[in-house]
């Protein structure tokens, strides 16, 4: 293997006909910040026109987390002394990613084992072949820090099946891998145990051959979609909260719990984006609204008062702005002055 760079959080490498890279910081759970996105994309630019690298991998040193999502704690450290503009600007530089991936012009494997949410399943799951195993957790559970299903996740929950990812969407709910399959997250789940021969047969064959003839993990997925769908198409939130109240299903009360310790401001948005996203003809278009959106919540109380509570200090007893409803809501669907000028190929974030 000849490696083209080796720093602190990201190795780069490339195999025969396949550029690699893998993102390194297995003590924080490989969380996303402005330099892995920029490096990323980089590598992602170099190889755009290189004719020796045919396919890409995305993985992770770490069997334990493909990516937990954004480095809160960084953008947290940065909203506070830098104000909300100079966490905006990492938003961005992510979702311009994703969007880099989705486009990309040569096939892009990602092998999503461990956890992978937020910004993780921003990095993993918006390229051609998305590999899950029986290790992988998937979630997008913004709401329980003050924010909104993001980095193209939004797009994914608002195309899974019936209501379901609008249940993921408001509960924050985890995904196993072959409910990540079902849900539209995923295109393959493999065991863990055979991803090493797969990136080594990606180095001489093409991804689509490679994928399709490696061996299939067993994916039990028992989900009640009949149930999940006539509880949650509900008008408002409110009402959904009233016919979980009246469900005696064991899941119901466990989105209850879920529900109530969310931001109530975050429900709101999320229920109205969810719908919104639905209408929206394509990913760059829900990377638009998301990045809206978070660019106007992470000035609220509810993001630094989230991730204090989640990440900061660790006493998960957030204290929400009080009051909040559809009027807080609607305003943060606003325009704002800068956008992410989508599509981004072939300049880099």
């Amino acid at each position: 293997m000849q490696a083209d760079a080796v720093d602190d959080t990201l190795l780069i490498s490339r195999q025969g006909r396949l550029g690699r890279l893998t993102v390194n910081r297995p003590k924080a759970l490989n969380a996303l910040d402005i330099t892995l996105y920029r490096r990323i994309a980089a590598a992602l630019a170099a190889w755009r026109d290189d004719p020796a690298v045919e396919t890409v991998l995305i993985d992770s040193s770490s069997p334990r987390a493909f990516s937990a999502g954004g480095d809160l704690r960084a953008l947290y450290a940065l909203a506070r002394e830098e104000g909300p503009d100079a966490a905006a600007r990492v938003f961005r530089a992510g979702y311009r990613l994703v969007s880099v991936l989705a486009g990309y012009p040569k096939p892009v494997v990602s092998f999503m084992d461990g956890i992978t949410m937020g910004g993780g399943v921003g990095l993993g799951a918006h390229v051609r072949h998305r590999i899950v195993t029986e290790r992988s957790v998937v979630a997008m559970p913004e709401v329980a820090i003050g924010l909104t299903p993001d980095a193209g996740g939004s797009y994914l929950l608002s195309r899974a099946p019936g209501l379901y990812g609008l249940r993921l969407a408001l509960t924050g709910g985890r995904m196993q891998g072959g409910q990540a399959v079902v849900a539209g997250f995923a295109d393959r789940m493999l065991a863990a145990s055979d991803l090493p021969d797969l990136a080594a047969a990606l180095a001489r064959r093409p991804p689509g051959e490679v994928v399709d003839l490696a061996p299939a993990a067993p994916r039990a997925v028992q989900e009640d979609m009949t149930a999940i769908n006539a509880l949650y198409d509900a008008p408002d939130v409110a009402t959904l909260r009233e016919r979980l109240a009246r469900s005696d299903a064991p899941w119901a009360a466990e989105d209850r719990e879920a529900l109530a310790r969310a931001s109530p401001l975050s429900l709101l948005v999320t229920f109205r984006a969810w719908h919104a996203a639905r209408r929206l003809p394509d990913l760059n278009s829900v990377l638009e609204q998301e990045y809206r959106l978070i660019g106007n919540l992470i000035r609220l109380h509810d993001f630094i008062e989230g991730v204090r509570a989640k990440i900061v200090d660790k006493d998960d007893a957030p204290r929400w702005q009080e009051g909040a409803g559809e009027a807080a809501a609607e305003a943060c669907f606003m325009p704002r002055a800068d956008t992410l000028d989508l599509p981004v190929f072939p300049e880099p974030v």
